[in-house]
């Protein structure tokens, strides 16, 4: 292997770390419950998407997942939502969230699917798999699998910041009462 190939390579794991440590702060805020920190690792121009999923003949698998072409989605928001929602659950009179859930998000499988970098700005499209369990109340379980697709980018001392995220339930039907908990 040449010096330059194996730079490359150094890299590319770099990188991967890197996406793989702002996962985990991430996870880190969102069970912790520090909504407020957790909305500024989101772009101002974030889309955060939750497609529904349906069953459907493997011959036509492409069409699993509900995207733009029919535009129906679990969710479909942008930050100013986002931030309401995180507003929401402050006011401690969100029934769905009273008394709040405890979770626990685990991210796994995480890989960079495309980077690039242009004046100054770095782009990263990664992908990876999740499950986020929650618990509520005395018995009230929900366990979210899925994968997740996520546009980030950063530019210089501001860290990365997710501008767009795609979030794919592996259930075509949600089990859980609510969809309370970011993912």
């Amino acid at each position: 292997m040449t010096g330059e190939a194996m730079t490359s390579n150094l890299d590319a794991v770099r990188l991967r770390l890197e996406i793989e440590d702002f996962y985990y702060r991430e996870a880190d805020l969102l069970d912790e419950r520090r909504f407020d920190e957790w909305l500024d690792l989101l772009h101002p121009d974030i889309r955060y998407r939750i497609p529904l999923a349906q069953n459907v003949h493997s011959k036509r698998a492409e069409s699993e997942f509900l995207t733009d072409d029919l535009a129906v989605y679990w969710m479909d928001e942008g930050k100013r939502t986002l931030s309401q929602r995180v507003e929401q659950l402050r006011t401690g009179l969100h029934w769905a969230e009273e008394p709040m859930s405890r979770t626990s998000h685990i991210y796994s499988n995480t890989r960079v699917l495309e980077s690039s970098e242009q004046d100054g700005c770095r782009r990263v499209t990664a992908k990876t798999r999740f499950i986020v369990y929650r618990n509520r109340l005395k018995g009230e379980v929900d366990l979210l699998v899925g994968k997740r697709v996520d546009e980030l980018v950063a530019q210089s001392a501001l860290g990365w910041k997710v501008l767009a995220r795609t979030v794919y339930l592996d259930q075509t039907v949600l089990l859980s009462n609510n969809l309370t908990t970011f993912i």
